[in-house]
This record gives structure tokens, C-alpha cells and sequence, in this order.
């Protein structure tokens, strides 16, 4: 069975999506591939709990009580792989993972970005492209990279920018494409692993 690791620092709505299509698609029969765990470095994300109520596997890596960002992500991999992934997921992980970390799962790591890369890498992605007068915005996954939000694009998803609208509401409707497309993006990546 290929294993899915997911990892998330706050409510878990992409680790939702994938944990449903999974499901809905019939992952495990169609390709050999579950879900098995959530991770996080959060004791307070919500996503623990829906996760937790589907019967998965979840965990808590602290974030804040290694000395080190190598500390933490060495106990992150450990954590990790207990699981024997074959995939690992970001999906709300806020955290920037070191070199050797990202090498260990080098092209067996996948993250969504909200913002159509490479344009707006790192944070306030929706502000900045309000703030550009950009038409589009929108959502891009790929795969995880020493180098952050930089690596090969899986797949994208753009939506217009509207008369009117905040950082707030352009995330809410990029959002709703990147449950769309991540579900789709990790299906694909499992197929070919």
C-alpha cells in the first residue's frame, strides 16, 4: 500500500479535500494508495480532530520545542516516517523545511501555494497581487524544493480579480480551487510513485 503523509498547522481544509476524494475515488483499490496519517507542529490545529474522527493516524511534532529548525525536522522525519510514506503532503504546513529534510523525500513531497508561481512566492500572496493590479490570482501545486516555492508546478488553478475585492475574499475564492486541484495534483503524483 503507498502511504500518504499529510501535514498541516491549522484547520486541515486541503488535508480535508484529499482525506474526501481519497475516499470517494476509492484510492486504496483504483491505486494501491491511503491516507494514513496528519501531522502536525501545532497541539491546536483543528485539522487533528477532523482527522482523528476519520480514524487516521495524527501526531504532534512541536515546533517550538527544538532548539533548531534541523532539531525539529529531524524529528518531524521521524515522526514521519514511522508512517512509511510514500507521499508527503503540505497542506497548510507553515513551516520552512530545511535542505536535508526536503532531500529525504525529494520528489515524494508536494505543497500548494496560493498564488499562480512563480509570481508571489512566499507569504501575503493575495495582498501582493491586489497591490500589483493583477487580473488573475489563484493556486499552484508542486513539488517541494530546497529552494521555496520554486519547484516543478503540478498543476494550477486561476480566478479572476474583482472590482472590490480584499486579500480576504480573493483567498476564500482561491481556496475553493485549491480543493479542487490538490486532490487531483496528489492522485496523479501517487499513480507515478
Amino acid at each position: 500500500m503507498k502511504n500518504i503523509v499529510i501535514l498541516i498547522s491549522g484547520t486541515g481544509s486541503n488535508m480535508a479535500a484529499i482525506v474526501e476524494a481519497a475516499e470517494r475515488e476509492d484510492w486504496a483499490g483504483r491505486y494501491g494508495a491511503r491516507v494514513n496519517a496528519v501531522l502536525s507542529n501545532r497541539a491546536d490545529a483543528a485539522g487533528l480532530d477532523w482527522a482523528s474522527a476519520r480514524g487516521l493516524a495524527t501526531a504532534v511534532v512541536d515546533h517550538t520545542a527544538h532548539a533548531s529548525r534541523e532539531a525539529f525536522d529531524a524529528a518531524l522525519q521521524h515522526a514521519i516516517d514511522r508512517h512509511q510514506p510514500t507521499l508527503v503532503v503540505l497542506a497548510g504546513f507553515m513551516r520552512i523545511l530545511t535542505p536535508g529534510f526536503v532531500a529525504h523525500y525529494r520528489e515524494r513531497m508536494l505543497n500548494i501555494h496560493p498564488s499562480l508561481l512563480p509570481a508571489f512566492a512566499g507569504l501575503r500572496t493575495h495582498q501582493r497581487a491586489l497591490d500589483a493590479g493583477c487580473k488573475l490570482a489563484g493556486a499552484t501545486v508542486h513539488e517541494v524544493t530546497p529552494e521555496l516555492d520554486h519547484g516543478p508546478i503540478l498543476a494550477q488553478a486561476a480566478v479572476p480579480i474583482l472590482p472590490g475585492d480584499t486579500a480576504q475574499t480573493l483567498a476564500a475564492r482561491v481556496l475553493t480551487q485549491e480543493h479542487l486541484i490538490y486532490p487531483r495534483a496528489v492522485r496523479e503524483k501517487i499513480r507515478t510513485l
